[in-house]
C-alpha cells in the first residue's frame, strides 16, 4: 500500500482532486492518514463478505456519487481481484469508468513503474484530452506524511529515554511472517529472508565501533516483541535497544532517524518513503520488483535476492557492513553540505 501512494501522487495531478482509497487491512487508515494525495481511505475486510460490512452502505452511495470519475483498480492478487469485481456490479457502477491493472500486458520490472502505467490509462467514459499526463509523472514516488503533532511525540518519547539528538539506527529483522507465534517456527527455520542472529550481531558490533554514539534498535510490531528480546540477548551487545511501536509513532521515529538496515519488507519501504537511507536484505524476492523507492532521492540499497541469491542467509556480513557504511558517508556529506556557508553572490 505505500508504493500505491506514487499511483494516488500521479492520480491527484492528472485530474485535479486527491483521491479515495478502497483497501482491505487494518493499517491502511494509518498508512494514508494526512497524505496530500487522499482525500478518504475505506477500509474493508480482507476475507468477510463486503455486504456484512458497516462500511459498504456508505462506500458504495460515495462510488456512486463520484461519477464520472475514474476507478483505478491495483488489485491483481487472483483471491481478491473477483471480489473487487463484484463490488464494483453489486454498486452498479458503469463499467467504463474503470481501469484494471490485470488488463494491461505484462511487462517486466518495477511494481511501482507498473502502477504508473496504470494511472497512465484513460477510461473509456473520460477523454484523454481532457485529462493530460503530468510530464513528469515517471519520477512520482512513494511517499508518506508525518504530522507536527506525532513529530512533538516522538521528540518527547526520545527525551524520555535520553536518545534525542543521537543518531538512530533501526533494525528490521522480521517481516510479517514472524508476527505470529504459530509462523514464527516455521519463519526461523525456512523463511528466505530470514537473516541468522550470529550475522547480526557481528554487524551491529561493527557499527558501534564506527558509530558508538549512535543509538541501536532493533524494531518490529508489538506481536514481534518477544522475538526480537530473544535476538537481543542473543547478540549480547550493551545499549542494544529492542521498540514495538503502531506504524504512526514508527513513522515519526523513522523519519528522525538516521538510517535502517532491514530485510525485505514493509518498514523499509516506510523508510525510503520517508527519505531514510536504507539498506534492504532480500531473499527470494527480485529487487526489479520490490526495491523501495524515495521521493528525495535518498540512497536505497538492496542486497541479494535473484539471480544473485534467493535466500537472505546468503548475504555475507562485510556486504551488509559496505553497503552501511554507504549511508554514513551519505549522511555525513549532508551534514557537512548543510554547515557550509552560502555563496556571496555580487554584482558590477
Amino acid at each position: 500500500m505505500i508504493m500505491q501512494t506514487a499511483l494516488l501522487e500521479m492520480l491527484h495531478r492528472r485530474y485535479g482532486a486527491p483521491c479515495h482509497v478502497v483497501g482491505a487491512g487494518p493499517w491502511n487508515p494509518s498508512i494514508f492518514r494526512a497524505h496530500p494525495d487522499v482525500e478518504h481511505c475505506w477500509t474493508l475486510p480482507r476475507h468477510a463478505p463486503f455486504l456484512l460490512t458497516p462500511q459498504w452502505p456508505q462506500l458504495v452511495r460515495a462510488l456512486r456519487q463520484s461519477e464520472p470519475g475514474p476507478i483505478y483498480i491495483s488489485e491483481y492478487q487472483y483471491r481478491q481481484l473477483p471480489r473487487v469485481k463484484r463490488l464494483l456490479a453489486t454498486s452498479g457502477i458503469d463499467r467504463r469508468r474503470c481501469v484494471f491493472i490485470d488488463e494491461e500486458p505484462g511487462e517486466d520490472g518495477h511494481w511501482v513503474d507498473a502502477l504508473l502505467r496504470l494511472g497512465a490509462r484513460t477510461p473509456h467514459a473520460l477523454r484523454e484530452v481532457d485529462y493530460p499526463l503530468p510530464a513528469d509523472y515517471r519520477h512520482c514516488a512513494p511517499s508518506l506524511a508525518v504530522l507536527e503533532s506525532e513529530r512533538r511525540e516522538c521528540a518527547v518519547w526520545l527525551r524520555a529515554r535520553g536518545w534525542f539528538g543521537r543518531p538512530i539506527i533501526l533494525v528490521q529483522p522480521g517481516n510479517h511472517r514472524s508476527m505470529s507465534p504459530r509462523r514464527r517456527r516455521r519463519w526461523e527455520n525456512r523463511d528466505d529472508k530470514v537473516w541468522p542472529v550470529e550475522r547480526w550481531r557481528e554487524l551491529l558490533r561493527a557499527i558501534r565501533q564506527r558509530l558508538p554514539e549512535a543509538v541501536m534498535m532493533l524494531r518490529g510490531a508489538v506481536e514481534e516483541i518477544p522475538m526480537l528480546e530473544s535476538m537481543r540477548a542473543a547478540i549480547g551487545l550493551e545499549g542494544l535497544e529492542v521498540t514495538g511501536l503502531e506504524l504512526r509513532p514508527l513513522f515519526a521515529l523513522t523519519e528522525a532517524a538516521h538510517s535502517m538496515i532491514s530485510v525485505d519488507t514493509g518498514p523499509a519501504h516506510a523508510a525510503a518513503a520517508l527519505g531514510l537511507p536504507v539498506v534492504v536484505l532480500y531473499g527470494a524476492g527480485p529487487q526489479a520488483v520490490w526495491l523501495p523507492r524515495s521521493p528525495s532521492g535518498s540512497p536505497v540499497i538492496g542486497l541479494g535476492g535473484p539471480p544473485q541469491w534467493n535466500r537472505a542467509d546468503r548475504i555475507p556480513v562485510q556486504a551488509v557492513l559496505d553497503a552501511w557504511y554507504s549511508l554514513l558517508a551519505y549522511r555525513e556529506g549532508a551534514r557537512a553540505a548543510a554547515r557550509a556557508p552560502a555563496p556571496l553572490a555580487t554584482q558590477t
